[in-house]
Formats: structure tokens, C-alpha cells, sequence
């Protein structure tokens, strides 16, 4: 398992009843998970001082119940020697604008970024469903020039504002609202390439113009495409996943598939996953596949 356990801001303090109690920052929240399928006693009093929770709706989304928490706020993650900072704020369907699972994929990523900027290597990454940035902001702190992508106008506002707070405003990240598949199959006709791809894809969505995506059914597609714009060297690609019952086999083909079988190189996936602290358990995130080169 990929865990993401190198948090000071952020904790999952204790999981029951479909739902995960949260420390962000100096608040504490309770949204719904999932994967909590199990009924155990909330003994931690912090059950019982929280500043907001989500209740999930029976015929579906839900509503935020506000205690006592800002509109806005910020929390840090330290990577690499340098400190990256994330606003956050409660949003439709349950989310505050971070996945912190992903920390462990930034930690990987971002250290193959360095070694190979330190060797002398400029280093192209295309970051497709970039959300709020945070894959973004790790990989251009490592020495990256960045093309971020995603079909929300919103969200890429929301990823420019973390990069100024994070000290990378005037970084090399090339900001983009667009459908991603669109968008790749533009690069390919252009003849542009790339060093490293990442790509955190949604369950299912629609692009900007209402283009339907649906993992089970595109996901293939679009792996083979982004296949095509890896350079001569690549140096990592990486897909993350939230699909319930994808199971991490699934990615390591793909990959191999379409990347293994054209560059060689070595991949794994595996369950991404956050400490539980009350527990000392995991709770399962998703899952991710990466491949990296020689």
C-alpha cells in the first residue's frame, strides 16, 4: 500500500458508521466515506467538538452543517524542503478542494523530478484532471515546468491561487480549462512531448462542453493516447484512481499495455491509503499505478 504518512496538518483521527472524523488544519470535520462499512464505538471525544459535518442525502449529494468553520482556510504540506500551501473551503458534495491521499504520490514523483533536474534534465510534466493543483504545485516545486489540465474554470482559479500562496506564482505551469482528451489529442496532432505524465481522473464527470467521461469505459483510450506523448526518455507516469472495485491490477495492465510495452521500465500499484490515528489502521483511498523508467 501507497501511504500517505508524512502529514502534520492534516489527520484522520477516527472512522465509523460510513463516516471519517478529520483534523484540517486546527478544525475538525466529519464527511462521509465510503469505505467505512464498519460500526465502531466513537469513543474519541472529538466526535462531539467538531466544526462541521457533511450529511449525505438518501436521493443523493447532501448538505454541509456549519458549527463553526471559516468560509476559508489554509493548510501546509512540507515537501522536499519546501513548504506548500492549500486553501481550502466546504463545496458541493462533500469536499474541501484536497485529496490528501495524494501526498504519497507527490513525495514519489517529486523526488525522481529533482534527481533528474539535478543531473542536469529539463523536465516537461503533463498534469491531466489537475483539480486545485496540488500534484501541480509538488512537481513544479521539484524543477518542473508544468501543463496543468482541467475542464473546470473554478477549480483551475482555485489551483493558481494555491501556487501564489505556495511561493510558485511566477513557476513555469501553463494554466488550461479543457476537456483533457481533447486536449491530448490536440498535443498529438502538434507533435508536443513530454517527460512525465500524471493523471487523476474522475469516476465519472463531463468536460466543459458536456462531454461524458466514465473510468470503466474511457480510461483504456485515453492511456493508450497519452502514451503517444511521452518523449524518447520518459522519466514516470502516473495514474490515480477513486473507482470503486478498480482494482490496482487493472492499472498495472494498462500501463503495461501501452507504456511498458514501448519503453520498458518498471511499474507497480498498489491501494493508496491515510493512517487512522485512534486505530493505527488504514483507511483505503483509491488506488494508483506507476510506472518509471530505468
Amino acid at each position: 500500500m501507497f501511504l500517505a504518512k508524512n502529514w502534520k496538518d492534516y489527520e484522520v483521527i477516527d472512522t465509523s458508521g460510513g463516516e471519517k472524523l478529520e483534523r484540517w488544519g486546527k478544525y475538525i470535520l466529519v464527511r462521509p466515506d465510503p469505505q467505512v462499512i464498519w460500526n465502531t464505538p466513537r469513543k474519541d471525544p472529538k466526535w462531539r467538538k467538531i466544526n462541521a459535518r457533511y450529511h449525505r442525502s438518501s436521493s443523493g449529494g447532501g448538505d454541509w452543517e456549519f458549527i463553526d468553520l471559516p468560509k476559508q482556510w489554509t493548510i501546509g504540506y512540507s515537501l522536499g524542503g519546501k513548504e506548500l500551501t492549500f486553501h481550502l473551503k466546504p463545496f458541493s458534495f462533500k469536499h474541501t478542494g484536497l485529496f490528501p491521499e495524494q501526498a504519497v504520490n507527490w513525495e514519489w514523483f517529486s523526488e525522481k523530478i529533482r534527481t533528474a533536474v539535478n543531473a542536469g534534465r529539463q523536465i516537461k510534466v503533463l498534469n491531466l484532471f489537475a483539480y486545485t493543483g496540488g500534484a501541480t504545485l509538488a512537481a513544479a516545486s521539484a524543477g518542473a515546468s508544468v501543463t496543468h489540465v482541467d475542464a473546470s474554470k473554478g477549480m483551475v482559479s482555485w489551483a493558481k491561487e494555491n501556487a501564489v500562496s505556495s511561493g510558485l506564482g511566477d513557476a513555469p505551469v501553463r494554466w488550461l480549462v479543457d476537456d483533457c482528451k481533447k486536449f491530448v489529442e490536440r498535443e498529438i496532432r502538434r507533435g508536443n512531448h513530454y517527460d512525465a505524465i500524471i493523471m487523476d481522473p474522475p469516476s465519472y464527470g463531463r468536460g466543459p462542453k458536456g462531454e461524458l467521461w466514465k473510468m470503466e469505459d474511457n480510461i483504456h483510450e485515453l492511456v493508450a493516447l497519452t502514451a503517444k506523448l511521452l518523449n524518447d526518455k520518459p522519466l514516470f507516469y502516473l495514474i490515480n484512481s477513486y473507482t470503486t472495485g478498480l482494482a490496482p491490477a487493472v492499472l498495472t495492465y494498462l500501463i503495461s499495455v501501452e507504456v511498458v510495452s514501448r519503453f520498458g521500465g518498471h511499474v507497480e500499484s498498489g491501494e493508496v491509503g491515510l493512517p487512522v490515528t485512534d486505530t493505527h489502521l488504514v483507511l483505503p483511498c483509491g488506488a494508483a499505478g506507476r510506472w518509471w523508467s530505468d
